[in-house]
């Protein structure tokens, strides 16, 4: 019990401090310099939704991420998909986030943040062509299962 209230006072800590979300909100706008080259770009209510959704992830995930975290990691790695366009764009970012940190706890932490961001854009843009749920459900699953059994690909 001592540990479930530590881990909320961490992470709504952390993601209620205003300065935090507003920092948040500056660096996620501030990709729309990068990424309007791909004809995409965030809002503020976007960006709003993101950050709510990755505190939501994390709590759901239990899991407590200091720092940027890996929205700003996720949008700069998937903007040139082709299979991102301005209608899915915060939608197909707000899902990456969730498999993302789903993953990190089901590949039991072995991958870094850039080598499962890598992985997985490698299958989202080739043989997930864009499918999230296949990109979630058997690329990913597939892998994970592989890693924990010791094997590296």
């Amino acid at each position: 019990m001592e540990e479930d209230r530590l881990f909320q006072y961490l992470v709504n800590g952390q993601e209620g401090n205003q300065l935090a979300v507003q920092k948040q909100m500056k660096d996620l706008i501030a990709c729309n310099d990068y990424t309007k080259q791909f004809g995409i770009q965030l809002s503020e209510k976007d960006a709003m939704e993101l950050i709510e959704e990755r505190k939501e992830n994390l709590i759901r995930q239990e899991r407590i991420e200091f720092g940027e975290g890996i929205l700003t990691k996720l949008i700069f790695s998937f903007c040139d998909s082709p299979y991102i366009y301005q209608d899915n764009y915060t939608d197909t970012i707000q899902r990456l986030q969730e498999i993302f940190y789903l993953y990190k706890n089901e590949s039991l932490d072995e991958w870094t943040d850039d080598e499962l961001i890598a992985y997985m854009k490698e299958q989202f843009d080739g043989k997930c062509q864009g499918d999230l749920d296949y990109l979630e459900d058997t690329s990913l699953e597939a892998f994970a299962r592989k890693l924990r059994r010791g094997y590296e690909e």
